[in-house]
């Protein structure tokens, strides 16, 4: 298995962040990626190399010109209009009525952005965009019928054509898709309904999404996620949601799968995209199922046993003293094919 990482990941230091003299704190930090590139290597699943840069076009094609250009800039509008440099937060947001779409940083905040979690530091912007890029070198191995593992951070399906939230600001999955080109499906595997991928491609039948998730009632993204979401006009019937109740066990999980990826079987794709998010493991922090570490590897198993060229991202996970021994689990079932 081919593994690409940047060390460019810690350009968005939110490990770093203080608010009126206090520790800004949020699980998606640095040391995320850091615990999993150090678990890959002791694991030596296979060599790990730093992306090649494909330019801004591709996430162009995802992304709408004017959102990719505030993700890169606000931060700077902001230091110059405020004469300080801070994190970038929302503070109202659009609602559902809104009239018109602002032409300044101080309404696009929340025109663009969907929470106050997700804040744009500095390098924000320089640390998505080589996220992307680590998604796309990987990607560049599937032509060949390979297997590749990119280390993604920050994370992206959340991050809709022109939204961000949930720790994500470009969407690298819908990225790589869209590079790939093709009929390809997305398994989204992380605890979170990757309501950004559905967005984009929810009327695109060259796509499929499947997303297995908490239940919006239970738990974010809220507004995204439920089954009647089936995709609308030429997609209409490629969007499939798999919201699960908390408490969630590998039994449960495993045959929920099991329907997911019969839907993918059917759908013949040349390529396959995984949005893993580690999250769903038993005591993640932000996480309510109780998926445990051989159930993690045996579902990375199922998935491989479709012999599809694969695409793994990583989304969440933040079980930090466990989170590189679940990665290995997940990502060995791709090299060995078997269960633990």
């Amino acid at each position: 298995m081919h593994i690409f990482y940047t060390e460019k990941h810690n350009l968005h230091n939110t490990d770093q962040v203080m608010i009126d003299g206090i520790p800004f704190v949020t699980e998606e930090v640095p040391q995320r990626a850091e615990i999993i590139r150090n678990a890959l290597l002791a694991a030596n699943l296979g060599p790990m190399d730093a992306p090649t840069d494909h330019g801004i076009e591709p996430i162009l094609h995802v992304h709408t010109q004017d959102y990719v250009r505030y993700i890169s800039t606000v931060y700077n509008e902001s230091a110059q209009y405020y004469k300080t440099e801070a994190p970038v937060f929302p503070e109202t947001f659009a609602s559902r009525n809104a009239r018109r779409k602002p032409q300044t940083f101080l309404g696009l905040k929340g025109y663009y952005g969907f929470g106050t979690g997700t804040l744009i530091l500095k390098n924000t912007g320089k640390a998505a965009y080589w996220s992307v890029q680590c998604a796309l070198s990987a990607a560049d191995c599937l032509p060949q019928g390979e297997t590749a593992y990119a280390l993604c951070r920050p994370p992206g399906h959340h991050a809709g054509a022109d939204f961000y939230g949930g720790f994500c600001y470009f969407n690298n999955a819908a990225i790589s898709a869209r590079y790939l080109g093709g009929k390809v499906a997305i398994l989204d595997i992380d605890y979170h309904h990757g309501n950004g991928t559905q967005e984009i491609f929810y009327n695109d039948p060259l796509v499929l999404f499947c997303s297995i998730h908490a239940h919006p009632d239970d738990d974010y993204p809220f507004y995204w996620g439920e089954t009647d979401e089936k995709g609308a006009g030429a997609g209409l019937g490629y969007n499939h949601n798999y919201p699960l109740p908390q408490g969630t066990d590998d039994s449960t999980y495993i045959e929920i799968l099991g329907k997911a990826l019969g839907i993918i079987n059917d759908f013949r794709p040349r390529y396959l995209i995984v949005s893993a998010g580690f999250d769903i493991v038993r005591n993640d922090p932000v996480g309510g199922f109780n998926i445990t570490t051989e159930g993690l590897h045996e579902i990375g198993v199922r998935i491989a046993n479709l012999h599809l060229p694969t695409l793994i991202l990583q989304e969440g996970g933040y079980l930090l003293d466990r989170l590189g021994e679940n990665a290995v689990a997940f990502l060995q079932a791709f090299s060995a094919g078997k269960s633990l």
